[in-house]
């Protein structure tokens, strides 16, 4: 299993950044004040940002919060790409555009900052995985149609490629399953019309894939030890999917996750234990029965002592072919990308955030043929 990781740092300077996060910071109804001087080496960021979580935290903040959406072409790159699950953008002008969308659709829209992990520096770049809770009131017209007044929530994560202060790559995923429900709606009959509507104008699916799903070693099987070690943050997510995922190696879930280990998943839907665990993982490989995991980034903070927080950007491949949550088998491929943010004590996971787009998923399964 092979990361896109950043170069490897020793111990101590991981342990040293692990103060520079999220919880350090008053992330309430109102910003904290700037902090005067730098507490990390920024060359190419604005003067205001004092390290690499402030500056995630506080342009997030202006951009969404005091609506200051220009703040986009000078925080972007001109040519950044941006990735979902259901859709590829390219360039920062339809990052204005989405913003400025979404705005209308939920004028008084509020990005709780949850968590910062990140990794590298400002010579090669920093990679950071943001967690945020949005929240606010669908008073104008949204992509789902007309404003219903109702209040949503949803959890969201976004993870940058930063080189000198400008974001050039970035990889969203969003529970948007759970809004879709606040919003009054039923995702099934929606992703059905918009499955439909997407095939009539041409659009290309995420799962019309070619070739076998990676996850069979040629005419082997895959295997079920890993070299690595469970304690090593790096190694972890790793381990993890190889293991349970893509060997189907579920009793590994006790080893990995504590016995009141906390997960959620799309919905806003609250696992604990290794039971519900148990029966998500197998509610999903039964109906995707080629389902694979393949790991795509790795960053982490936090020591042996303090406890790790870890970010793992995926991507799950599978063929609808079972029963299970989406209805009937429909032989459609999937591709979904995903991000999961962990908390790890003791070398096992203790809460997990796994952030994917269900309904981006649903509207491939039952895409037209």
């Amino acid at each position: 299993m092979t990361a896109d990781r950043m170069s490897s740092k020793p111990a101590s300077e991981h342990e040293e950044r692990a103060r520079l996060t999220v919880d350090e910071r008053d992330l309430g109804p109102q910003m904290a004040p700037v902090v005067a001087g730098r507490r990390q080496s920024l060359e190419g960021f604005e003067a205001d940002y004092t390290d690499i979580v402030d500056y995630i935290i506080r342009c997030t903040h202006k951009i969404w919060e005091d609506k200051a959406v220009g703040l986009i072409y000078t925080h972007y790159a001109h040519n950044t790409p941006v990735h979902l699950s259901d859709a590829e953008f390219y360039g920062r002008d339809q990052v204005v555009e989405n913003t400025v969308r979404t705005l209308a659709a939920f004028p008084d829209l509020r990005l709780f900052g949850d968590e910062v992990i990140w990794s590298g520096n400002d010579r090669d770049g920093f990679h950071s995985s943001h967690r945020v809770t949005w929240s606010g009131h669908n008073l104008g017209h949204s992509i789902y149609g007309p404003p219903t007044g109702r209040r949503v929530q949803r959890r969201e994560i976004a993870h940058c490629v930063v080189r000198r202060g400008r974001i050039v790559e970035e990889w969203i995923v969003h529970d948007e399953t759970a809004l879709i429900r606040q919003l009054g709606l039923d995702e099934v009959e929606l992703a059905r019309t918009l499955a439909r509507m997407e095939a009539e104008l041409g659009w290309q699916s995420p799962g019309d894939l070619v070739g076998e799903v990676p996850r069979l070693p040629g005419q082997g099987h895959p295997p079920v030890q890993l070299d690595g070690d469970p304690r090593d943050p790096d190694a972890l997510p790793g381990l993890l999917y190889g293991l349970v995922w893509n060997a189907r190696m579920l009793n590994y879930l006790a080893e990995y996750y504590a016995p009141n280990a906390v997960v959620w998943v799309p919905g806003n839907r609250r696992l604990e234990g290794h039971g519900d665990l148990t029966a998500y993982v197998l509610g999903l490989l039964a109906a995707f029965p080629d389902g694979a995991m393949s790991v795509d980034h790795v960053a982490w903070i936090g020591s042996e002592a303090q406890g790790y927080k870890v970010a793992a950007r995926w991507t799950f491949q599978g063929t609808h072919g079972g029963p299970g949550p989406y209805g009937p088998p429909t032989g459609r491929r999937v591709r979904v990308l995903g991000i999961s943010h962990f908390e790890v004590r003791g070398g096992r996971i203790e809460r997990e955030y796994m952030v994917w787009d269900e309904f981006a998923l649903l509207k491939q399964v039952y895409r037209p043929g």
